[in-house]
């Protein structure tokens, strides 16, 4: 029996000292899923901010037991030796494709089709697929799940990136396993974007019809889902609303489109997750108002190639800015107080996303919270913090073994646990070989030498009193070899340093030989402490200055600072135009204030009129206008100005789609306009409602659009509806004549008659329980204001024949049209034109541009005008509208109207054809301050616009320009100087891609990405 116990003992013995040096048993391998692991002097980092010195981890089964420094590591565990290195949580990735293949990009808009070709009960559009469930598509991929786990993610959220409701996506472990093995959730989330992605089909072409489309199902979806007939069956529809519940996760290709997603979110009463674009400084304040969490790319614009002068001097501002502006995205966001975690969606490959997390880090934000963004934040965001995103007892044992903290430059990870699974990159029970060690060489004096172990490899120098000289080292295991020749250290040729590491008091020590061609020298290297940086490197460090980052409202070379305020200003002295029965008044004084026309005429002390400061302005032989508005613009917006995918397309919204930033908001308020309607384009039918907005340049979309004003809608007669010019294989869609045209009027107005009905019955039932209620039809609800006069018809029209069906089927349905514009035969029927009560917004002189104008003459509006028909000119182009002063003038030297009359074209004839003159459109006391200071007659050819103001606040200022141009000319520059001395570091660099601006015209088709093959086909 004492012989049995002292064998036992000795095989005790023999374990445990096993185990302790981190071996497996020699029976075998371990089954890694049973065994119980515990990994000892380490320094733990259960979440940003904490920290364990001397630390032990102990979990089995994937799960955390214990952890601490003071835990009590049990005899039958499996020891791991981190030799003093970090463990941190594992990273999760929220936006992933990884397992999930994407089908082809959709084919150009030339290749039109209209119905979806795949079978099954699905939705009408092969954009709407939140029937996937990309689980079932799932595939372990082994080479990108080891490239993310070397770069320290163990956890993704997968999908499919294509479509609009693109479906479900699984959260998996980064394994190797099989995939029934690897899935923590099978439908962990839903996902949604504004892109159709590989759909063939014609609609969606444009953003606004993205947007529309994803309402229209959202309200079928609750139709469908709710008490109702079923009459049909609908997968994507069911699916659609099953997946509600689910986190919603929604890709933005820029900042304005976060702010679109919020408006969704707010309409259908849900929260979304949004993927952003790196882009977000631009429109900070706005975006934490939406209170939104994002998922943040971290692909920083790289610094363009300079190599060719006249491509530099083409870079904007703006791309220069966002070069340098970008790394600092996450800081400034952070400094916001706006939610974010950080994905590596967007960059070229994941080995770059730790050291662009560096560089975020470098840039301002702190590290705890870049720690958290990929850690502790996206847990919490996708619902998973009770198992991952820290480091805790009963968690799940994903985690990171590096060979330093997280953002030093010696940072590189060695091994990635994933659910209690281990990875090696580098071998732990090799030591680190980082600090400074006492060099001794056989006959020479002591020296002292430097390692750095980086994530690249060994790092070093050597130093003897004040000289330093850099080394290359390289290790293989256990062995180090590094060659020297310097002057400096009384080395005259090349000596080869070969020698071994061990370990003495739990520190690395080297020794070996170093050999010339005179002899053999025997050399030691004995630990001493941190190593010191090299001075190469600290030199760059204190070289290499922050930029001044800059950001101002739009982000672009005539962004303001700090937006603008409406303040008081007095304009003495000046020639005023009312477009009132006042007519035109010399020698007026005219006061603003609280963005309103306070007063007019002699103001002698404003102080009693209004509070505060007031400033001064010299009016002296100027004038005074009210602002120009343009019944017809195609400015400010994103992303396509038609959705030509269908024939009737009253459901899109050209208020979806308003760009802000579009500079040629700017000019045209340098041209004096202040307000304009912008129109979806001509080719369809019935095209989207318009937007009317005030040119309140700085200001985020929704807060430049005129709340007060009534809905618009774009109708469109001739050549480019039925696509005359369009090519052969436009040959598809109805209508495709002119006789075609006018039953697509016909038929969208009976069915809204009949949908009217539908509802009315509804509502005025007063007992509704086993009833079920219509079905709620976006195009058909705008139709249905029209009738209601709660949506008013601009009609892109140019014969006479066309104009005078329309109007005879606008009676016979009981509607009105609102406005013909364009409009160019108007003179030979404005007297049914009066009488209908439709008016014409036209051009002052264009004419035999495509076949259907052949008839016009610039006569035009001011024959319209004497036959009582309310009449404006407007722009249709981006630059005409800068000087739409000067068409209306054209209306005096062809057809004689007075001076007054003229101006009334481009103030408050527009502004009633808007319904918006009751507070824009005329200078009359009450009204918006939207007026123009002009250096002289606003009909001259030789009239500037000197000031505008819009909402009293003074958005274009001309005595301004130089300077702006100037600083903005330098501020170019000195980007441009410190990206050349990024280049010459040697980093990599992008060539340049000059940017046209899209000016849409009335037949552009698609949106920025088709600008290359679809140039505008006219108006």
């Amino acid at each position: 029996m004492k012989q049995l116990i002292a064998h036992l003992f000795i095989l005790l013995i023999f374990i445990t000292k096993s185990n302790a040096q981190g071996t497996f048993p020699s029976n075998g391998p371990v089954d890694e899923r049973n065994t119980l692991y515990a990994i000892i002097n380490a320094v733990l980092h259960p979440e940003a901010g904490k920290e364990i010195q001397n630390g032990k981890l102990l979990f089995q089964d994937g799960k955390i037991l214990e952890m601490g420094a003071n835990i009590t590591i049990p005899l039958q565990a499996y020891i791991i030796d981190a030799g003093g290195r970090h463990i941190y949580p594992a990273f999760i990735e929220a936006y992933s494709d990884i397992g999930v293949e994407t089908g082809k990009k959709s084919p150009p808009l030339r290749m039109p089709q209209y119905e979806r070709k795949d079978a099954g009960p699905l939705a009408w559009n092969a954009a709407i697929t939140p029937e996937v469930d990309a689980v079932f598509r799932f595939k372990t991929d082994a080479a990108k799940t080891d490239a993310m786990r070397k770069n320290g993610f163990a956890t993704a959220l997968t999908h499919l990136h294509d479509g609009i409701a693109r479906g479900t996506g699984p959260l998996i472990h980064l394994t190797d396993d099989r995939e029934n093995e690897v899935i923590i959730e099978a439908r962990a989330a839903s996902f949604f974007s504004f892109n159709k992605g590989t759909s063939p089909m014609q609609y969606p072409s444009s953003l606004m019809g993205s947007i529309a489309l994803l309402r229209q199902t959202w309200y079928d979806a609750q139709w469908y889902n709710g008490p109702n007939d079923k009459k049909e069956l609908n997968l994507s529809l069911e699916a659609f609303h099953k997946n509600l519940p689910l986190l919603k996760i929604f890709e933005a290709q820029d900042e304005h489109d976060i702010l679109r997603i919020h408006q969704i979110a707010k309409e259908f009463g849900v929260n979304f997750i949004v993927k952003g674009s790196g882009r977000e400084y631009r429109r900070m304040d706005e975006i934490k108002e939406t209170r939104q969490p994002l998922l943040l790319p971290l692909n920083f614009q790289e610094p363009y190639d300079l190599s060719d002068f006249y491509t530099a001097q083409q870079i904007s501002l703006e791309d220069l800015r966002h070069w340098e502006t970008s790394p600092f995205n996450p800081s400034l966001l952070h400094q916001a107080g706006i939610r974010f975690a950080f994905t590596m969606h967007g960059l070229k490959k994941p080995s770059e996303f730790l050291s662009a997390l560096k560089k975020a880090v470098d840039c301002g934000l702190p590290a705890q919270v870049a720690l958290d963004a990929i850690t502790r934040i996206p847990a919490q965001l996708i619902n998973v913090d009770k198992d991952l995103g820290t480091l805790a007892k009963g968690k799940t044992a994903s985690f990171l073994i590096t060979n330093d903290t997280l953002f030093s430059t010696q940072f590189s990870i060695a091994e990635t646990w994933v659910n209690g699974k281990r990875h090696v990159y580098e071998d732990i029970s090799l030591p680190n070989l980082s600090g400074k060690y006492q060099l001794k060489v056989e006959t020479m004096p002591d020296m002292e030498l430097h390692i750095s172990q980086t994530a690249k490899g060994l790092d070093g120098f050597i130093k003897s009193d004040t000289t330093k000289v850099k080394i290359k080292l390289n290790r293989k295991d256990w062995q180090l070899s590094f060659n020297v020749k310097s002057d400096k250290l009384k080395m005259k040729e090349e000596a080869r340093f070969g020698g071994n590491i061990s370990v003495e008091n739990g520190r690395a020590r080297m020794s070996g030989t170093a050999v010339n061609s005179e002899r053999n020298l025997n050399w030691t290297a004995t630990y001493l402490g941190e190593a010191d940086a090299s001075k190469d490197k600290k030199d760059s460090a204190k070289s290499e200055e922050k930029p001044e980052i800059r950001i101002t409202y739009p982000n672009n070379t005539f962004g303001w600072e700090q937006k603008p305020e409406a303040k008081n200003y007095l304009i003495k002295n000046v020639t005023l135009w009312t477009s009132e029965e006042e007519g035109k008044l010399e020698n007026q004084d005219v006061l603003l204030s609280g963005g309103k026309i306070m007063a007019f005429g002699k103001i002698t002390d404003p102080a009693k009129l209004v509070k505060g400061p007031v400033e001064p302005i010299d009016g002296t032989g100027k004038h005074l206008s009210p602002g120009i508005i343009d019944e017809h613009s195609h400015i400010a917006i994103s992303r396509g100005v038609n959705e030509g995918g269908q024939s009737n397309t009253a459901e899109v919204r050209i208020g979806d789609v308003v760009s802000p930033d579009d500079v040629n908001i700017y000019r045209q308020l340098s041209g004096g306009v202040t307000s304009a309607q912008l129109l979806h384009g001509s080719a369809n039918s019935i095209g989207g409602q318009s937007a009317i907005v005030k040119l309140r340049w700085g200001f985020a979309a929704e807060a430049m659009k005129n709340n007060r004003a009534p809905g618009h809608i774009k109708f469109a007669l001739g050549e480019n509806v039925k696509q005359s010019n369009w090519g052969d294989v436009y040959s598809e869609r109805f209508p495709q004549t002119r006789m075609g045209v006018e039953q697509v009027f016909m038929d969208a107005f009976l069915r809204a008659k009949e949908y009217e009905k539908e509802w009315d019955k509804w509502n005025k039932t007063k007992n509704k329980k086993g009833l079920v209620a219509p079905r709620r039809d976006l195009e058909l609800d705008a139709l249905v204001e029209i009738m209601q006069e709660k949506r008013f018809i601009t009609c892109h029209s140019y014969v006479q024949s066309e104009i005078n069906m329309l109007m005879h089927v606008a009676d016979s349905l009981g509607f009105k049209v609102n406005t013909f514009t364009h409009i160019l035969e108007g003179y030979k029927l404005a007297d049914k034109m009066a009488k209908h009560g439709a008016a014409g917004s036209t051009f002052s002189d264009w004419w035999a541009y495509k076949m259907e104008v052949n008839d016009a003459i610039p006569f035009n509006a001011a024959i319209m005008t004497k036959m009582k028909v309310n009449t404006s000119m407007n722009s249709d182009d981006a630059e005409m509208a800068r000087r739409l002063n000067q068409e209306a003038a054209k209306a005096i030297r062809y057809g004689g109207i007075s001076e007054e009359e003229a101006l009334h074209l481009v103030t408050i004839n527009p502004a009633k054809m808007l319904k918006i003159d009751g507070h824009t459109g005329s200078i009359k006391v009450g009204k918006d301050a939207d007026v123009v200071l002009w250096n002289d007659n606003p009909l001259s050819i030789y009239a500037i616009a000197e000031k505008t103001w819009v909402d009293g606040m003074l958005l274009f200022d001309r005595a301004e320009q130089e300077t702006i141009l100037a600083n903005a000319e330098k501020e170019k520059q000195a980007i441009i100087q410190r990206m050349s001395g990024e280049a010459s570091k040697g980093k990599n660099t992008v060539k340049y891609q000059l940017k046209r601006p899209r000016h849409y015209h009335c037949e552009d088709l698609g949106d920025e990405e088709f600008e290359e093959e679809h140039e505008g086909h006219g108006h």
